[in-house]
């Protein structure tokens, strides 16, 4: 009978029954995690391990190069085990089952040996043989089956997913730091890719595609769904890279398992070393961690930014160190391929890549130079407590450097706060999910490139202003105007304000009508002026609404009055 993901996941954490009282409920996934990776590579092998040992048998005492390589095209995967053990031969040796882990552990081929080396596993070996729970633990993954003609990668990615999420409450961590909700990750991959069907059907068409906090792969595996439906002769090549050992561990060993490249999964901090510098993308997609501090790179990339410019990655600017993620779009749209292929990108944002930073400020000029480099093709505002680990608002960016001509020199907005169900149960902080219809309603609005309730078409400059500075004189105690030596008026700088003018408005046009008659006596000084931008999504799909009329409100008091028993009727006399 074939389980369901749920069940899967239920009975793999079920471990955790073994583990209780030996282990503390925060170090579960140590134990799990890596022993769930291990058994679906062991199954995926099952069907090669004989040939793949007898031919190891015959070549293991010549000098051969790399060996990885032959046995791994034996073993029909970009992977090996050249032990003798498997989880079978394991439990038939209850007495030995530690050495005989190490031996089989020792037998992987090079890039699974650096999946486990992730997991730190051999410290869970140590503790589990001591605990006299090793030999139990092996047999309860034995009894599993996750072979890949069973449990479809897909669906393997689901079942890591909802381990991850159990761990993560078990600890107290946060399972939106690992993985997306798949209904985001869907929604932005079909923003990705719309209008591309034709490129994309082509036939052996071979396209690229990058997350820079890959995570478990999640974003990356559907995507690739994505393009297989669309055209199952299509090949799309999964780079990324990721900062936590176990995801980049599980991302990796995904990797492995579905014959892709595995050392195009880049293990490290992204802002602190690009493991894939230099590289371009026909396509990428992120989820960085939105809200996070970044000192820890800060060396690296303020050196960067200040030695490279915008010969590096972070030439338009540097953002709050409070919030690290405009860097990370700037690290995607460094490896933009040139605009005569041009490549595309999604990303999830919270707010504060909005509007934070006034002109001249790092978050300014970095949307500054996005919008005038005319990157930027849209924005959709998502519903609130969509995300495992945060109630609040998010926003998908689309950005682009091959705008259709339609497009060019525009912004769309689209309003999709509204667009979702609501959960029977509730994970963390996730109530709602937004449904196929709604993403289908979304995708639509965004192909269709029309003003409407939900959505909006704004040229560039919309977003942008002139910010001026408005001085006003110095006075002496007699009340006359200081001069400096040219006989102009000193300016009084705690008097100084600041005004932001729409740049499709002439600044002295908006001086004469705005200021000068409040302040008679003041004055633009143009060598403060400064261009800045912000993108005020609110401001743009708010909906009045009237206040309720004073017979409305006195009927509501005079009933509140009744059930109060005279109450309010003799505070109000």
């Amino acid at each position: 009978m074939k389980l369901n993901i749920s069940q899967y996941a239920n009975f793999i954490w079920s471990v955790a029954d073994l583990l209780r009282g030996d282990y503390k409920q925060s170090d579960y996934g140590k134990v799990i995690l890596p022993l769930t990776v291990l058994r679906r590579l062991d199954c995926d092998l099952e069907d090669t391990k004989e040939i793949v040992l007898k031919q190891y048998g015959s070549i293991k005492d010549k000098q051969i190069d790399d060996p990885d390589i032959l046995l791994n095209k034996i073993a029909g995967r970009k992977f090996h085990n050249h032990s003798q053990f498997d989880f079978n031969k394991l439990i038939a040796d209850p007495s030995n089952i530690a050495p005989n882990l190490r031996n089989y552990l020792n037998g992987f081929s090079k890039d699974a040996r650096d999946i486990i080396e992730n997991f730190e596993f051999d410290k869970q070996i140590i503790k589990l043989d001591k605990a006299d729970l090793l030999y139990q633990v092996v047999k309860k993954f034995q009894e599993i089956d996750l072979n890949p003609k069973k449990v479809t990668n897909l669906e393997m990615g689901y079942i890591f997913e909802e381990l991850i999420r159990k761990f993560a409450e078990s600890s107290n961590e946060t399972a939106g730091e690992h993985f997306t909700p798949r209904e985001v990750i869907r929604l932005m991959v079909n923003l990705l890719f719309t209008n591309d069907n034709e490129i994309l059907s082509k036939k052996s068409i071979v396209k690229t595609i990058y997350d820079p906090a890959c995570g478990t792969g999640g974003m990356l595996t559907v995507a690739e769904d994505y393009l297989q439906e669309l055209n199952p002769d299509a090949r799309l090549e999964l780079f990324g890279q990721e900062i936590n050992p176990e995801s980049y561990a599980i991302c990796k060993s995904d990797m492995m398992v579905t014959g892709h490249n595995a050392e195009h999964i880049r293990f490290g901090d992204t802002l602190r070393d690009d493991k894939l510098s230099n590289v371009q993308f026909d396509y990428m997609l992120s989820n960085p961690p939105f809200g996070v501090k970044w000192n820890k790179a800060q060396k690296e990339v303020v050196s960067e930014h200040e030695d490279l410019g915008y010969g590096g990655r972070f030439g338009a600017g540097l953002p709050s160190i409070s919030d690290g993620s405009l860097l990370f779009l700037q690290t995607m749209l460094a490896k933009m391929k040139p605009s005569n292929g041009g490549s595309r990108l999604s990303i999830v944002f919270n707010g504060s890549p909005l509007f934070t930073g006034s002109a001249g400020s790092g978050p300014s000029d970095i949307r500054k130079w996005i919008i005038e480099n005319d990157l930027l093709e849209a924005i959709i505002a998502l519903p609130d407590q969509l995300f495992y680990n945060t109630g609040i608002s998010t926003y998908i960016w689309i950005l682009t450097n091959r705008k259709s001509n339609e497009r060019k020199g525009k912004i769309q907005l689209i309003n999709a706060v509204n667009f979702y169900k609501k959960m029977s149960k509730s994970l963390g902080n996730k109530r709602h999910e937004i449904a196929d219809e709604d993403i289908a309603k979304i995708v639509e609005m965004h192909g269709e490139i029309k003003s409407g309730k939900f959505s909006k078409i704004f040229d560039n400059e919309d977003f942008g202003y002139n910010q001026i500075a408005i001085e006003r004189p110095q006075i002496d105690k007699n009340g006359k105007i200081i001069t400096d030596k040219g006989g102009n008026p000193k300016p009084d700088t705690s008097l100084r304000d600041r005004e932001n003018v729409p740049l499709k408005e002439d600044i002295h046009e908006y001086f004469e009508r705005e200021v000068k008659p409040h302040v008679p006596d003041a004055w633009i000084d143009e060598s403060q002026t400064k261009v800045g931008y912000e993108i005020n999504f609110t401001k743009h799909f708010y909906e009045y609404k009237p206040l309720r009329s004073l017979e409305e409100i006195t009927k509501d008091i005079l009933e509140l009055e009744k059930e109060s028993d005279g109450l309010l009727k003799e505070i109000l006399s």
